[in-house]
């Protein structure tokens, strides 16, 4: 399959820069961190390269990929992490959009034997369920696309041992939100843990929120 000019999904690779912008703005990913994806259809997908300033990508810098692997935009190095986009991808029909990121508080969860809480507060209950811990592989390899992949089949929320955050969605600001939601949730969850003043969703409440949005 050949790109053309008729076809360089101009605006969907807009929307993928603006948010790898946002997530830069929001101090949600480094310079050279992190990687955004959005699925066009069971063939295309856009996808933020390498070696690109994350703070200051525009549409031209998105690559854009067939499901099978193959670069569309040769002038583009794929992200490291296309494997584990593209692996997610074929593991599941619905998803739409991938954010992967190292959020620092998050992240940091990722490195210790704690959970993240997300019982703590009803919208973190709400957007982003149970984060699933995901057991190490190093970052780029097919270990790690298959681990995440099979991963997304149990929950939408993704801790990468010692690595980072990876969140799916059906579109992009769905992605993005459940990222943020966990970052915010990890610091509250720090600062209850310090505080020693612990007071969680009891289960009936998990179970009212969980079966009003999940």
């Amino acid at each position: 399959m050949k790109n053309s000019n008729k076809n360089n999904y101009k605006q969907e690779r807009t929307d993928v820069a603006r948010f790898m912008r946002r997530l830069y703005r929001q101090g949600l990913t480094t310079t050279s961190g992190g990687n955004i994806s959005l699925k066009i259809s069971d063939e295309i997908i856009v996808i933020t390269p390498s070696a690109t300033d994350k703070g200051r990508m525009r549409w031209r810098e998105v690559g854009i990929m067939t499901l099978e692997g193959d670069n569309l935009t040769p002038e583009l190095k794929p992200s490291i992490e296309f494997e584990m986009h593209l692996s997610i991808y074929r593991k599941n029909k619905d998803v739409k959009a991938i954010v992967h990121a190292h959020p620092v508080f998050a992240s940091a969860f990722t490195a210790t034997k704690f959970k993240i809480n997300t019982n703590l507060t009803a919208e973190a209950r709400a957007i982003c369920g149970e984060p699933l811990f995901v057991a190490y592989a190093l970052m780029g390899t097919k270990e790690l696309a298959s681990l995440a992949a099979e991963s997304t089949v149990k929950s939408d929320v993704l801790l990468l041992e010692n690595h980072g955050v990876l969140t799916i969605g059906n579109g992009l600001l769905q992605a993005f939100d459940k990222l943020e939601v966990l970052e915010n949730a990890a610091k509250i969850t720090l600062i209850v843990e310090l505080t020693k003043m612990k007071s969680p969703l009891s289960k009936l409440r998990i179970r009212e929120i969980d079966k009003l949005f999940r």
